[in-house]
């Protein structure tokens, strides 16, 4: 599903958009507001909320196993590992697809596979990390759409923890992160307990092997 050969996704991946945000050391995100009209998104949230499986995870964290503080789905025709966790292949609901394609055509990147992370209320969230698995290539291009209500995503740079930015990310709206993004900087949706509203983040993102997969070695 939407795939191209690997030394044409290595070129698409390296180049930021016109638009872009500059975070230094070839880092870059785009953020747009609108991305989905408010009605569409609107009907996206209850169509999403209602017809998609989502579960409690587990994570393991310093060697322990902890339950995560939010739920999730996903899709995609690989499997995808994490945080000693494995989510296995499950088909595209028909909306998640849609966008798939909308995604790949805008980013110039052939998506596979969708996170979907459902935050109950402000007292779930995600801490600081990376999206920097090896399946996902050298350097990966995400797009994360949000639906429900507004939340804070927050950016540390991994070598220098003082060098912080947020974005509020609103109800429609997508944010793109590419170049070394995922190498030079961690992200987190802290907890704001006042905030009760439900929220879902779609993340899409190419794989380009089942776990366990590597970037091929130059020959």
């Amino acid at each position: 599903m939407w795939l191209g050969s690997f030394m044409d996704r290595r070129a698409t991946l390296a180049r930021a958009p016109a638009d872009s945000t500059s975070l230094g050391e070839r880092s870059w995100y785009t953020y747009d507001r609108e991305w989905l009209a408010p009605g569409e998104a609107d009907q996206a949230l209850e169509t999403l909320l209602e017809e998609l499986d989502y579960e409690a995870r587990e994570l393991v964290v310093f060697g322990k196993r902890v339950m995560q503080p939010r739920l999730m789905g996903w899709a995609g025709e690989l499997g995808y590992r994490y945080s000693g966790q494995v989510l296995e292949p499950r088909p595209f609901h028909p909306l998640l697809a849609t966008w798939g394609e909308r995604l790949s055509a805008e980013c110039g990147v052939p998506f596979n596979h969708v996170v979907i992370n459902y935050y109950r209320n402000g007292h779930d969230n995600v801490g600081m990390h990376a999206d920097d698995e090896p399946e996902l290539g050298y350097e990966p291009v995400i797009a994360s759409v949000s639906l429900g209500v507004t939340r804070k995503f927050v950016l540390q740079h991994k070598k220098n923890r003082k060098r912080k930015r947020h974005i509020r990310l609103q109800h429609g709206s997508l944010l793109v992160m590419g170049g070394t993004f995922q190498h030079r900087w961690r992200h987190a949706v802290p907890k704001q307990p006042a905030n009760e509203g439900a929220r879902l983040n779609l993340t899409y993102r190419l794989l380009h092997g089942p776990p366990g997969w590597r970037t091929p070695l130059p020959t």
